[in-house]
Order: structure tokens, then sequence, then C-alpha cells
């Protein structure tokens, strides 16, 4: 009985610290009978460059093409990359004001996110020309999208869904596991009807069902680099160079991973 008090007391707690508002779970978080993350397994197919200078902030595959957002001010920028991961066109540099984040692809049109300025930067998906900004009340992290809705997150422990058109908040789901509600939820990437999160800080990446927001799964990438044979500790140049993006290819059923200022981008497959 104690413990459930405390749990309890202790979720209501990290729920009040939420900095987000109005978190609407269609399923409440109960202090009994939540599934702890099963953990999934990957193994690595291939190992590709990284440009070193890219502050990974988004990452997706559309139409055969790679394409990244990156961030820190003055040095933002959205471009493209082939099938080898090398990169084609132009790139997009933000002007100086601007920390690029989140970016997804829907209807024809690129979304990118900025940190803390809430400007939502709209492009056309084969050009990369600037059609629309549209305004956003939080900062801007992750950023992905099902097949109605875009989907952000804010660095807290809420998903927002929004209106492609206007950005405007259509649902908030708080994500959620067996020991209370997750924070700084980062890069996503909806996959067959799951959401996969980078959490900011930290070597692991989790699963979330888009409807109840719990954690189903969690994935252990603390020693991808290692296991990529890739003798480099980013961490070691700057404490932000941290595990963040991740892309789903559909034709493979593959995902490419990668890190802020990391050297590559390793492709593995979950098992």
């Amino acid at each position: 009985m104690k413990r459930s008090i405390v749990l309890f007391f202790s979720l209501i707690v990290i729920a009040c610290n939420n900095t987000d508002s109005n978190t609407t779970n269609e399923n409440v978080v109960s202090n009994s009978a939540i599934i702890a993350p099963i953990p999934l397994n990957y193994t690595i197919q291939q190992v590709y460059a990284h440009d070193t200078s890219a502050y990974t902030q988004g990452l997706e595959w559309h139409n055969g093409i790679l394409i990244e957002g990156t961030g820190l001010r003055g040095e933002s920028v959205l471009y493209q990359m082939d099938q080898q991961l090398k990169p084609v066109g132009k790139k997009i540099k933000l002007d100086a004001p601007y920390f690029g984040e989140g970016v997804t692809v829907f209807n024809g049109k690129i979304y990118q996110l900025t940190w803390e300025e809430h400007k939502v930067f709209v492009y056309d998906a084969t050009t990369l020309k600037l059609i629309n900004t549209l305004n956003w009340p939080y900062e801007g992290w992750g950023l992905t999208h099902n097949d109605s809705s875009l989907i952000v997150s804010t660095g807290s422990s809420n998903l927002y869904f929004v209106d492609p058109s206007n950005f405007s908040i259509q649902k908030t789901v708080g994500v959620f596991h067996q020991y209370g509600y997750q924070s700084m939820i980062n890069e996503l990437e909806y996959v067959e009807g799951k959401i996969f999160a980078n959490i900011y800080g930290q070597n692991e990446i989790i699963v979330i069902d888009p409807i109840s927001g719990r954690i189903t799964n969690k994935i252990d990438c603390s020693n991808l680099l290692a296991q990529a044979k890739v003798q480099y500790n980013p961490l070691q140049i700057d404490g932000g160079y941290v595990l963040n993006g991740i892309a789903y290819k559909k034709e493979t059923n593959t995902y490419f991973l990668t890190g802020k200022c990391w050297p590559v981008i390793v492709e593995v497959k979950l098992n």
C-alpha cells in the first residue's frame, strides 16, 4: 500500500512540473498495471559517413532522399542526401537568429521547426523553396507525422498533434512509463502506428503508443558507435554531441541513426 501511495504522489508531482499546458491523455496513468517497456535489439546493416559539422536535429527519408535539418544559430541548414548518403543539391541556410530543429515531410512539403523562435518554415519538398512560415507557441524540438497530423515534441513529456495547415493543436498526449512521465522527448519518427523518439542526453530510443502515450519499447544505443567500429567519442569533444536522429526507410525496413556532429550514420535493423 505504501508503495502505491508513493507512486501516486510521484506521478502528480511530475505531471504538475510539466511546463506545457493541457496534457490530455486518452488513457490516464494509473499507479498499477503499467507494463515496463520491452527492450528491442538491433543488428547493424551498414555504416555511412556523416558531416561532423551537422548538428543533427531532424532526419527523414522521402522518395529515396534522406533529408536532414541541423541546428545552432548561424549554422542551421536543411539539405538532402542520396541513397549513399552523399549530399545533393543546395543547402538551405537559416538566417542567423534561427536555431533549426526537427523536420518532416507531409503532402509534398517539408516542415522545419525552430527552437525558441516560435517559427515553422514550410518548403516545397522538391525544390526546397520556402513557401510559408507558421507560428508555434512553444519550443520546437522533434517533428514527425501520421496520416493526418503533424506531431511535435517540445522537450517536455507532451506530444502535440497539430493541423499541418496552421499548426493549431488538435490534441495533446503525455508520454509515460511505469515510473511516471518521460520528459526531454526530442527527435521523432512515426513508423507503422508507433512513434520512435530520442530522449535528449540519453543513449536510448523509446517507442511510444500515440493513442495512450505509453512507452511500449526501448532500444539501448549506448554501444552503437563501438559496434559500428567507430573509434570516436563525441561527448569528449562537446557534451551536446548526443545521440539524435532517427529515419525509417520503408523499402529496406531499416532505421538510420546518428547524433549531433557524429562522423557516421548507422543503418540498423530491429530484431
